[in-house]
């Protein structure tokens, strides 16, 4: 009886990075912070949008970590969160020239996962489940599948 493996490769994984070292999450969460501000300029989302995409933060957090993201260390779900932004909008900067990728989110989706709704509004009322589908369907469309 013949045993297969699994081919190897020649590259190593990436380091997994612990979202629950209060250390991790001090490095990250000012460029993530940054990373989102910039985001959510280019796709024109409202500020009550995104404050939704973030898990609902209140006015008051919401703009100090606007007006001064350094410093501000996020919890694991705000780093996800923003991780999942990050990679939808870069696989839209990949699929779509620039003007089609910052509308895109905000565009009526025939897909049958937005209901002919825009995928913004599907992730605002879905959450993280919500965006790790939009970012996998994104995937999907970036590698051919």
């Amino acid at each position: 009886m013949a045993t297969f493996a699994y081919p190897s490769t020649r590259y190593d994984p990436a380091p997994v990075v612990d979202l629950g070292s209060r250390e991790e999450r001090e490095r990250l969460s000012p460029s993530a912070l940054k990373a989102f501000f910039n985001i959510i300029e280019r796709w024109k989302v409202r500020d009550e949008d995104a404050r939704q995409l973030l898990g609902g933060v209140t006015n008051g957090p919401y703009y100090e970590m606007k007006k001064s993201p350094e410093g501000r260390v996020l919890e694991t779900d705000k780093l996800l969160r923003i991780s999942y932004l990050v990679g939808i909008f870069k696989a839209l900067n990949i699929l779509h020239d620039k003007e089609l990728a910052d509308e895109w989110v905000r565009l009526p989706n025939t897909n049958r996962v937005f209901g002919g709704s825009a995928p913004l509004a599907y992730m605002t009322k879905g959450g993280v489940p919500a965006m790790q589908m939009v970012r996998r369907l994104l995937d999907a469309r970036r590698g051919g599948r």
